[in-house]
């Protein structure tokens, strides 16, 4: 906890202090180091457990193609499907699949200009289902991190009805405090980062929970293993 509070202290330190030159788009950080198969088998099954206990859905451990053929059965039923740009995934792979398969994609694409944005979220708000890659996957909480560029914005993961996040194995990480660790301060002063933790949930007059009624209804969560063996 105390790491966490030093982190956290010099993030806020670097977003005060500002930058006297634009803040320019960064590559993601690479994936996290992992000691052995065991502890990442550890992470996994503790990522699952906590998502499903806040109401998301773990589609398992898959290869690129098996997570290819996985989201074509998802998406059959789709009338339109938006994908967006992948952290260390090809997702212009899935995009061809879908497409292949006759249902409508919408592929994100990086614009600072207002009115193609706004157009962009109009077009989003009508697909059934999104795609997006999540830059960490936090397995205390079952929580996914994502950063906000031009090319993944956040409207991708906010909403389509159903959204599908893909994480890939090796940038599963054990806390927060780890995952604010592996962005780094330089790259969470240039770009907004979204934590989610399982499907939008909001109480009615009643204290009932009812799902999707600000965001998606449905959150899915592939592991993506990066090779087909």
């Amino acid at each position: 906890m105390a790491e966490l509070h030093k982190l956290v202290a010099t993030l806020r330190t670097a977003l005060e202090a500002g930058t006297s030159e634009p803040a320019r788009a960064q590559e993601p950080p690479a994936e996290v180091p992992l000691a052995h198969d065991a502890y990442r088998a550890e992470l996994v099954t503790r990522f699952a457990r906590e998502l499903e206990a806040v109401g998301g859905r773990f589609l398992g451990i898959l290869t690129l193609a098996e997570t290819i053929a996985r989201l074509v059965a998802l998406a059959k039923n789709a009338r339109m499907v938006a994908i967006g740009k992948g952290v260390a995934i090809d997702t212009g792979a899935i995009a061809a699949a879908i497409d292949r398969a006759g249902v409508p994609i919408m592929r994100t694409a990086p614009t600072t200009d207002p009115e193609a944005r706004g157009a962009f979220r109009d077009r989003l708000a009508r697909a059934d289902m999104a795609v997006a890659e999540a830059d960490y996957a936090i397995a205390s909480t079952g929580t996914l991190a994502v950063l906000t560029m031009p090319s993944r914005p956040s409207s991708l993961t906010l909403l389509a009805p159903a959204s599908v996040i893909l994480v890939q194995i090796g940038r599963i990480v054990p806390d927060l405090a780890a995952a604010l660790e592996a962005f780094g301060t330089d790259t969470l002063a240039a770009h907004r980062m979204t934590l989610i933790t399982g499907p939008s949930r909001t109480a009615d007059i009643e204290k009932r929970i009812v799902l999707g009624v600000h965001g998606p209804k449905s959150l899915d969560v592939i592991v993506v293993w990066p090779h087909d063996d």
